[in-house]
Parts: C-alpha cells; sequence; structure tokens
C-alpha cells in the first residue's frame, strides 16, 4: 500500500483520522507538535544550497509536501503551512521577509517575493449562520505562481489564483483573478495596467480590461 492509498482509507475511517491527527498536529495552536518538528530535518525536502531561515515558523506536517529547489531562500519571520495541501517553491526562488504561505502553493523558478506577502490556498467556509465559522471546516484550491514572476510588498494572492511567467505584481496589490503571462497588475482587486507588446519591444498601458 503506497502512501496515497493510506491517506484515503484514513478519510473513511473519521475516529482514527481525528485521533492520528491531534497527534500530529496541537488542537489549539494548530501547528504540529514539538516531538513531529523533531522530525522535519527527514521529511522536508530541500535542494542544493537552500536557505531557511531560523525564524521561520514551519508548520509543516508529514503527510503534505514541502519542497525546496536548489538554491532558493526564505528569509526571517516568514510562516510555510502545508497543513492542507502542498507547498513546492522552484529553483532560485525568493521568499521575502515575513510572508506567510498556506499551500496548496507551487511557485516556480526565479520567483521573487517582497515583504509582508500573503499567499494562500485555503478559504474558511460559511454557510450556516447558525454555526461558528471555525466548526465549518476549510476549502482548498491550489494557488500557482508561474516562473520568472515578481510579487510586491504587502500583497494578497488568494486561493485558486494563478500567475502567468514573467508577470508582476505590483505593491500592495489583492490578487483574486488569474493573470495571464507578462503582465503587471495592481489595486484591490487587482486589475491588469500593463502587458508586454513583441511587435512593439515594450510594455503598453492598459486603460481598460475585462478585470476593470
Amino acid at each position: 500500500m503506497d502512501f496515497q492509498q493510506l491517506k484515503t482509507r484514513l478519510k473513511q475511517h473519521k475516529k482514527l483520522k481525528c485521533l492520528l491527527l491531534n497527534f500530529i498536529m496541537h488542537p489549539v495552536k494548530t501547528r504540529p507538535q514539538w516531538w513531529i518538528r523533531l522530525f522535519q530535518f527527514v521529511y522536508l525536502k530541500k535542494g542544493k544550497g537552500s536557505v531557511i531561515y531560523r525564524s521561520v515558523r514551519k508548520d509543516l506536517v508529514p503527510f503534505n509536501r514541502f519542497i525546496l529547489g536548489n538554491h532558493s531562500v526564505v528569509e526571517d519571520f516568514s510562516c510555510l503551512n502545508n497543513a492542507v495541501g502542498d507547498l513546492i517553491i522552484g529553483n532560485n526562488s525568493r521568499i521575502g521577509l515575513g510572508n506567510t504561505i498556506i499551500g496548496p502553493v507551487q511557485i516556480g523558478n526565479n520567483v521573487n517575493i517582497a515583504q509582508n506577502v500573503t499567499i494562500s490556498g485555503l478559504n474558511h467556509n460559511f454557510q450556516d449562520v447558525n454555526k461558528t465559522i471555525a466548526s465549518q471546516g476549510v476549502s482548498t484550491s491550489q494557488v500557482i505562481i508561474e516562473d520568472n514572476v515578481w510579487v510586491g510588498a504587502n500583497s494578497v494572492i488568494l486561493s485558486g489564483v494563478q500567475i502567468g511567467k514573467h508577470s508582476i505584481v505590483a505593491a500592495g496589490s489583492i490578487v483574486t483573478l488569474s493573470i495571464p503571462t507578462l503582465c503587471v497588475v495592481a489595486g484591490n482587486p487587482a486589475k491588469i495596467i500593463k502587458q508586454y507588446n513583441f511587435d512593439k519591444k515594450e510594455w503598453i498601458r492598459i486603460k481598460k480590461s475585462k478585470y476593470s
């Protein structure tokens, strides 16, 4: 039986799943128990020359993947969380100071993410107003940031968003919709303000778009 089959079987046995989850995750702190964190060096996959600074909060569990590519850096005071989905970061990418990244998230190669950025593939469900939000579970939709993307400081990228290659997210943007390749987006919600024109070989300002 492989690991994926084991996960599928556990989902079918709610009591056993709950017991195992409480063994791995602290029920109040909602982060891996200290004895699980002792073995992170075994199940975290870090590429050659990659760095995770000591002050980074690693809420990383063994039942989902965490991969950091070659020569990539996660800077101080960031939080990495793969509790509800895989977190994969490519080669030569930089996660800036004070970022929060909650899976499922896939970040490509040569990506630069500035300071205090939040990227989350998770949403809290809220259907029944007679119940607490916390009791209604979560839903996930993967965030994909393709190669050579620059995300400016204090931006937020919401679940299900895909950002195309060679695009720029301006500082302070709230990205709610997927972004094509070779675009500059800005604002709340983020809208395309520039797009690269290969014929003119320059960035062209966009007055209106389908994101307007």
